[in-house]
Formats: C-alpha cells, sequence, structure tokens
C-alpha cells in the first residue's frame, strides 16, 4: 500500500492497482469519498478538483483558474438589499461633496493641506453599488486585482499624507518661526508626490504577491471587496511566502508611520505645555484636534479590520467593520476637517466673503444703455 500526499495536507491512499500507480484493477474510494478519474488521474470531490502528480508536486497549469469571485459579505441580507443601496449611494455622494469642497478650498488657499479620502470610497463602493443592482455580489478576476491595487495604494498614501501632515502640525507647533521656509508650496507638493509614489510602489509589490498564487476551485470570498488576506485564504497554492511578505509589508505602511506620527506629538504634546497662556494652549491644541481624530480613527479602524482574532470571526462582524473602514470613515474624515479645523473654517468664510463681494460689485455696476 502507498501513501502519498495531496495540497493542504490530506492524504490519498491508493491500491497498487489503481490507476494512479499504473495497473489496472479501478479506482479506490477514499475514505473521504474522492474518486480517481482514469482518464485524466483528477480525484473529484464536492469542493475543487486536484490533479494527482506520482512524482512530485501538482501543476498549477493543469487546474481549472477562477475567473470570477463571489463577495459573500452581503450573502445573509436577503432582504432590505434597496435599502442599502440607498443608504451606501448616500454615504458616497457625501463622501464626494465633502472632499470636492475641501479641494476646492485648498485650490482657493494654498495654506491649507488636507489627505483627499474619497479614494477608498471610489475604489469600493461603485462596485458595491452595481453588485446591489444586479443582485448578484459577483467580481471578475482582473476587476478583482485591479481593485485589491487601487485599495492598496490608497492605504498606503492615506497612512504616507497622515505622517506628512504630523510633521506639518509639529513644525507649525514646535517651530513656528521657520514653518514657510521648511514646508513651502515646493516642499509640500514633493511631500505628496513622493507619499503617491511610495504608496503605487509597495502596492504593486504586495499585489504581484497576490497574483502569483493560484485561485483553482473555491472563488467565495468572505468579505465585501477584494483584499489580499481574504484572497489568500481561498488561493489552492503554498501561500506561506506571500503571507511574510506582506505582513512585513503591512508593518512597514501601517506600524511605521503610525510610529512617526506617535513622535510627532509627543513633540507637540512637550512644546503645548510649555506654553504658559490658556489662549496659547487652546490655539495649539485646536491646530492639532482634527488630524489627531482622523488618525486615531484611520489607524483604529485599520487595526481593527487586519488584526482581529481568527478566533473570534464572524462574517457579520467583518462585514460591519469592513464598511467602517473603507466606507464610513473616508465620509467622516471632511466632516471632522470642515468642522474641527479653524484653519478650514476660515477658508471657507473667506471664500463665501470674496463670492458675496463680487457679487455685490456685480450688482452695483451700472447697467449699459
Amino acid at each position: 500500500m502507498g501513501w502519498r500526499r495531496l495540497r493542504r495536507g490530506r492524504l490519498c491512499h491508493a491500491s497498487v492497482g489503481s490507476p494512479v500507480l499504473g495497473g489496472g484493477q479501478g479506482p479506490e474510494l477514499l475514505p473521504y469519498q474522492v474518486s480517481l478519474d482514469p482518464g485524466q488521474g483528477w480525484p473529484k470531490t464536492g469542493k475543487r478538483q486536484e490533479q494527482v502528480d506520482a512524482t512530485g508536486p501538482i501543476d498549477g497549469a493543469n487546474q481549472t483558474q477562477v475567473t470570477e469571485f463571489v463577495f459573500l459579505g452581503f450573502s445573509r441580507v436577503l432582504q432590505g438589499q434597496a435599502f442599502l443601496f440607498l443608504a451606501f449611494l448616500t454615504v458616497y455622494l457625501i463622501t464626494l461633496l465633502g472632499n470636492c469642497l475641501i479641494l476646492t478650498l485648498i485650490l482657493l488657499d494654498p495654506q491649507l493641506h488636507s489627505p483627499m479620502d474619497m479614494c477608498y470610497s471610489s475604489v469600493t463602493l461603485p462596485k458595491i453599488l452595481v453588485n446591489f443592482l444586479r443582485q448578484r455580489q459577483t467580481i471578475s478576476y482582473r476587476e478583482c486585482m485591479a481593485q485589491m491595487f487601487f485599495l492598496m495604494s490608497c492605504a498606503g498614501a492615506e497612512s504616507s499624507l497622515l505622517t506628512v501632515m504630523a510633521f506639518d502640525r509639529y513644525t507649525a507647533i514646535c517651530k513656528p518661526l521657520h514653518y514657510t521656509k521648511i514646508l513651502s508650496r515646493g516642499v509640500c507638493t514633493s511631500l505628496a508626490t513622493v507619499s503617491w509614489l511610495w504608496a503605487i510602489l509597495g502596492s504593486a509589490v504586495q499585489s504581484s504577491l497576490v497574483t502569483n498564487v493560484s485561485f483553482c476551485g473555491d472563488n467565495q470570498i468572505h468579505h465585501i471587496f477584494c483584499d489580499a488576506p481574504p484572497l489568500l485564504k481561498i488561493a489552492c497554492s503554498d501561500t506561506y511566502v506571500s503571507e511574510m511578505a506582506l505582513h512585513t509589508a503591512s508593518v512597514i505602511v501601517g506600524s511605521i508611520p503610525f510610529l512617526l506620527i506617535l513622535i510627532s506629538y509627543i513633540y507637540i504634546l512637550l512644546a503645548i505645555l510649555r506654553i504658559r497662556s490658556d489662549t496659547g494652549r487652546r490655539k495649539a491644541f485646536s491646530t492639532c484636534a482634527a488630524h489627531l481624530v482622523v488618525v486615531v480613527i484611520y489607524f483604529g479602524m485599520g487595526n481593527l479590520n487586519y488584526n482581529r482574532p481568527s478566533a473570534a470571526y464572524s462574517l457579520e462582524v467583518d462585514t460591519l467593520v469592513s464598511a467602517l473602514y473603507c466606507i464610513l470613515t473616508p465620509m467622516l474624515n471632511p466632516l471632522i476637517y470642515s468642522l474641527r479645523n479653524q484653519d478650514v473654517r476660515a477658508a471657507l468664510r473667506r471664500a463665501l466673503g470674496q463670492h458675496e463681494k463680487e457679487k455685490a460689485s456685480t450688482g452695483a455696476q451700472p447697467g449699459v444703455g
């Protein structure tokens, strides 16, 4: 009797006369009811087909590759999908409106520096909305890989830009006399460009690790959008190297920016405590309040989304946390910056005041003939 190992640690017990070893006595049923096809050499199960190779590892070229994935995040929501469509559409429109407002204020007042958070929503929400209309939660393989790439690019850019903004707050409070020299318009543009290039490079490396694994049977993603961890869970090839590399990349992209932000705020706190007047302290705190709230929400929800204990996993909780992380958080950030940031409110008042002056001056002009 011979024992040979199948993928994922399953053992195939074949008799000497079975087709696997070249005999002619017909296939032998295994304890878990796997039968062998004498013509093709494929063990047939209800979950997937795997090739039995008597000399070495399974050849991925002969496996049936997945062409589309199925999202299971909303699979248990049988009623109320129309309500979810309207709710997510409202959130998306508010996110676009808020970010467009901040972008307009930045163009009118270059002294403002705020990250744009509509990328997350634009990567994930349109596909979710389309699937609600189709009532079929699917995505093609290429669309899934593209969504994952842009999602990780946005995550990396968000972390880097929040770090740059922490340095902006540090310079404004700890070195106010040198602020305009250190953070000139050219320096801010360079920092933003480097942040996006770094994020795109990191995302390209991480996406290539996922695209190199094989998906040959199970195409059901326990999520509401394509991301690296849930995709690696359903891969049918060895994912150890990819998982270790992705874990290292996530530490670099997430933990290092968070530590830099934490160090910046330690110096900021020490500088604020040295301010003697209460008015000066309140002004310094108000300068950092909006950014600090966004940092706590972003990194807190990111840690909850990616570092939850697997023993406490449930599809409902995962769907809720994912929606909060990539859908509601981008909507809240523009509101936080608008309501808590005095510079944004002042820029909005100046823009409205300028508009009123232009309107008044236009109405005061004498009519022609």
